[in-house]
């Protein structure tokens, strides 16, 4: 009986010790590569000009750890850029991913979850857009990180769900129509985060 109590405190000690490793909050950043509608048309263009669509992100997270899997919350600001036909599209917007993950081996995890943006502003080649389809909409983040104690990096995929177009009217004599953008997010994105 004494032996089942001992190993019952020591295996709640366990959990609660590693329960507090693996959660807590910090800060996170980073770099974008962003196509908003069109990320795998676009990598033939990005191996001759490599910056041309590179963006930035800066932000929190929360990590609430149970075992192998973990819940992290996320509020970042992000800024991207897309070229189409050489002019410049760049969107600033909030994300909010809400990520489920798992740790699969040593520093090594995955994780997916639904990802939320909030459109703070954009502009086109000096133009600011002010018809944008939704400046609310929905994606998804799926990714891999490393941990090494409180640092942290990842890699992820993050694909916007639905249609969401810019609005503009070209000032090109020739076309006189409205012109639209995909502003649906559809980027790759490598971070690198500290607890604290």
């Amino acid at each position: 009986m004494k032996k089942t109590i001992l190993t019952a405190v020591l295996a709640m000690a366990s959990f609660a010790a590693f329960s507090q490793s693996a959660s807590g909050i910090g800060i996170k950043g980073g770099l974008n590569y962003s196509a908003n509608g069109d990320y795998f048309e676009s990598i033939g263009d990005a191996a001759r000009e490599p910056d041309r669509n590179v963006g930035y992100h800066l932000g929190l997270y929360g990590k609430i750890g149970i075992s192998r899997l973990y819940f992290r919350p996320e509020l970042v600001y992000t800024k991207t850029k897309s070229d189409y036909q050489g002019d410049k599209f760049d969107i600033s917007k909030l994300d909010a991913p809400l990520l489920v993950g798992v740790k699969i081996i040593g520093p090594l995890h995955v994780f997916a979850g639904p990802a939320f943006q909030y459109i703070l502003d954009t502009e086109f080649d000096g133009i600011g857009i002010n018809d944008i389809e939704n400046d609310f909409t929905v994606g998804a983040n799926l990714g891999a990180g490393l941990e090494f104690g409180r640092l942290g990096i990842d890699i992820r995929y993050e694909r916007g769900f639905n249609d969401n177009e810019a609005t503009f009217i070209n000032t090109n004599i020739t076309n006189v129509g409205p012109s639209r953008i995909d502003a649906r997010p559809d980027q790759l994105i490598v971070s690198l985060s500290l607890k604290i």
